[in-house]
């Protein structure tokens, strides 16, 4: 209970605005670099304070210098002012000035490991303040609300049909259609669902999938030979979909190239840049119709059809010839005007519409969140011994919450745990390396490379294997990899990595090992220094990682159709 006050109790109590000063260790200010203003609990400010000391922070100063300090707790994510959202980002915070101060206070913070907390609002001040009636009256409150506080600390964490977006179950009913339909593929030969699969909890249990092309679902999915064999695998593994319609998720994809954002006026930031239509309700729409103009997930190699012919040319260009087929089916032409109240006949329909249906029905089809961890947050229910034990130390000493932080157990942040190499690599036209540069992908700073997106944690035990490029194969692994990095990757093996066979690939699937710099480069980028665990902390947590699997979760509420309008088998 106090580590849940700990990490999740800190909105609550920024009602008033304050400026927080950085400082390296503390004490001592760091040059040239202003206080951050914090307003009801959120900051706009160019440095996010994480609580996880083992991150090496560096100060870059005037976006170019970086001054590296080595105790500091201050890590730039960003150029531009980035906005804190959850309290954990705050433990460990520095504030200038803060000194001895009442030395019952200080104890009781200290025994109840609520003492970054206590720094952060001087509670520990001069002297002077000892003898200031208001600073005592002040920190009596606060001891008040502290002990009072456990009901609202819960209450952040607690999820509620009111936390998501609204979505129209006559639009969820079309995109549940479309989303198993291989009509919205180049060669009309896979769709959304043959990697993300309602049997395989919306993946497809490999770590690195094959996309257009390929024959069969999950582990049993093999590579088509002869002339429509494929040319590649998927670079990354297929990223779960739970919980996607939630209200506070922001960013989307492994390396974040999907982000809410009014850059381009069409309110989010994505690899279609400003040619990504307008209308489109939510992140999950966004994200929709990306993998359709994707050559290797669902468009075709070149020549082989007009929508990827049209995406060569330029993006935008291959949905209309997507929307089209799509209107022209009687069967969907009829149901977007029944559910659209714009949509007067089926000429009107467009890629909008349709990225809107999948969109709903991503969004209401993978909601969960009736797993024991919630039914102990709602109503107290107790977890199992070792759940129990995993949750503590998930939220305290093995410091997972970190990262994996407030209600989705994701800050969707970007770290580099230094996950074993493999695969064709996230290959750009000016770096055909077969490599994968994470974040820096989207950023083009040296200082985002090999950092991925945080993933959510909800159903986890369902959604193997683990990593951005599926390394691992079980939950254990993965934990293990978290304990030691460098010691789990040196250990490594090769047949680990759930790959379909396609012999003409293999040559390339770990050619990038045989490259001692970017091996190298790979093991130095390490954000998480790892920690020391036991073996039976280790299966504590996972006990604890099971206890967020939804009673539900296999059971979802429209499921895979046994047939769609098209008339296109169904995998």
């Amino acid at each position: 209970m106090v580590d849940l006050i700990g990490r999740h109790f800190l909105d609550d109590l920024l009602h008033a605005d304050r400026r927080i000063g950085i400082a390296a260790n503390g004490a001592e200010n760091i040059p040239h670099v202003s206080a951050c203003e914090v307003r009801r609990g959120h900051a706009e400010a160019e440095f996010i304070i994480p609580a996880n000391a083992r991150l090496r922070p560096r100060v870059p100063l005037h976006g170019r210098a970086q001054i590296p300090l080595e105790r500091a707790r201050v890590i730039l994510f960003n150029a531009e002012p980035e906005r804190i959202h959850h309290t954990d980002e705050f433990l460990g915070v520095g504030i200038t000035r803060a000194r001895r101060g009442p030395k019952r206070l200080k104890r009781f913070f200290k025994s109840a490991r609520f003492h970054q907390i206590a720094r952060l609002f001087d509670l520990r001040g001069s002297r002077k303040r000892k003898k200031n009636k208001a600073y005592q009256i002040f920190a009596h409150a606060f001891f008040i609300l502290f002990l009072t506080g456990p009901a609202l600390a819960l209450d952040k964490l607690i999820i509620t049909e009111d936390d998501f977006h609204s979505f129209d179950a006559d639009q969820a009913a079309i995109g549940q259609l479309l989303f198993y339909d291989k009509i919205l593929s180049g060669n009309m030969n896979i769709s959304c669902g043959t990697c993300h699969h309602h049997t395989l909890a919306g993946g497809d249990g490999l770590s690195l999938g094959i996309g257009e092309g390929g024959v069969g679902v999950g582990p049993e999915r093999i590579a088509d030979t002869g002339a429509d064999r494929i040319k590649k695998r998927i670079p990354r593994s297929a990223p779960a979909l739970w919980n996607l319609g939630h209200k506070s998720v922001h960013t989307l994809f492994h390396d974040g190239r999907l982000s809410i954002s009014d850059i381009y006026g069409n309110g989010f930031n994505s690899p279609a840049e400003e040619w990504l239509p307008q209308g489109l309700e939510t992140i999950i729409a966004a994200q929709a119709v990306l993998p359709l103009t994707a050559q290797f997930e669902m468009a075709g190699n070149p020549k082989e059809n007009e929508v990827v012919g049209a995406v060569h040319d330029r993006i935008d260009a291959a949905w209309p010839i997507l929307a089209k087929r799509v209107r022209v089916i009687p069967e969907y032409g009829e149901m977007f005007v029944a559910a659209f109240d714009h949509i007067e006949t089926p000429e009107d329909v467009t890629i909008v519409e349709i990225a809107n249906a999948l969109g709903a029905f991503i969004g209401r089809e993978w909601q969960s969140f009736d797993s024991p961890y919630d039914q102990w947050l709602r109503a107290g229910r107790p977890l199992s011994d070792a759940a129990e034990r995993g949750r503590q130390l998930f939220f305290g000493r093995a410091e997972c919450a970190s990262c994996h932080a407030g209600p989705l157990f994701t800050n969707q942040e970007f770290y580099a745990l230094g996950l074993p190499a493999f695969g064709p690599g996230r290959t750009r036209r000016f770096d055909p390396m077969p490599r994968d540069v994470g974040r820096m992908g989207e950023t083009d700073r040296l200082e985002d490379a090999y950092r991925f997106r945080t993933p959510s944690l909800r159903n986890v035990a369902l959604t193997a294997p683990y990593g951005h490029n599926g390394a691992y194969p079980t939950l254990q692994g993965m934990l293990d990899h978290h304990r030691d990095p460098r010691a789990a990757r040196a250990a490594w093996t090769r047949d680990m990595a759930r790959l379909p066979d396609a012999a003409w690939l293999e040559t390339i699937d770990f050619v990038i090992q045989s490259d001692r710099r970017e091996m190298a480069r790979q093991e130095a980028k390490l954000d998480l220094e790892g920690i020391a665990l036991s073996n039976a902390d280790l299966d504590d947590l996972e006990a604890f990682l099971h206890a967020l699997t939804g009673e539900t979760a296999l059971t979802r509420p429209l499921g895979r159709p046994a047939h769609v309008p098209s008339g296109l088998p169904v995998d």
